[in-house]
């Protein structure tokens, strides 16, 4: 079970990094483009400084889930390291289970949150905004998988992953 759930988590880390990469190719090409409007041809675009916005807002958000298949969050390891062997894992394991718990009431809320943006539109663009609100719940979903796949992985022993020793 703990070796299917490395593998899960391992591919879904991998495409949720392939698309975070394409997003920052995406954001840098489009400040590229602002900055040249900007200096250099006086085009007076608009766009580049809202579409650079939700990359990057999408990207950030994504990238929860990256963190959390390598373990490589902010934690509480300073307390953790110091409780006993049989004490740290039922710690850590509560750990991963209330941060279920918070990305759980996200995904609620997010979901909600990216159905309000169906009515509102971006003034740029002219667009709905519930593509870029979407980012909320996507995230959390991600992080719920991630951290349900992590904690079946790890068994309650925590530590740092290698992208290698994932699995």
């Amino acid at each position: 079970m703990r070796q299917l759930a490395g593998n899960a988590s391992l591919v879904l880390n991998r495409v949720v990094e392939a698309v975070v990469v394409i997003l920052m190719a995406l954001l840098v090409l489009d400040v590229w483009v602002g900055v040249m409007d900007r200096y250099i041809f006086h085009w007076q675009l608009n766009w580049p400084e809202i579409l650079a916005r939700y990359l990057m807002i999408w990207m950030a958000f994504l990238a929860i889930s990256c963190g959390i298949a390598r373990r490589e969050h902010i934690g509480l390891s300073i307390l953790i390291d110091r409780l006993p062997v049989p004490l740290r894992r039922g710690a850590l394991i509560l750990c991963d289970i209330l941060a279920i718990g918070l990305f759980l009431y996200v995904l609620w809320y997010g979901i909600g949150f990216a159905s309000s943006g169906l009515n509102r539109r971006s003034m740029i663009f002219g667009m709905s905004m519930a593509p870029a609100f979407a980012a909320v719940p996507a995230a959390a979903a991600l992080s719920v998988l991630q951290l349900a796949l992590c904690m079946v992985r790890d068994g309650g022993r925590q530590a740092m992953v290698a992208q290698g020793s994932e699995v």
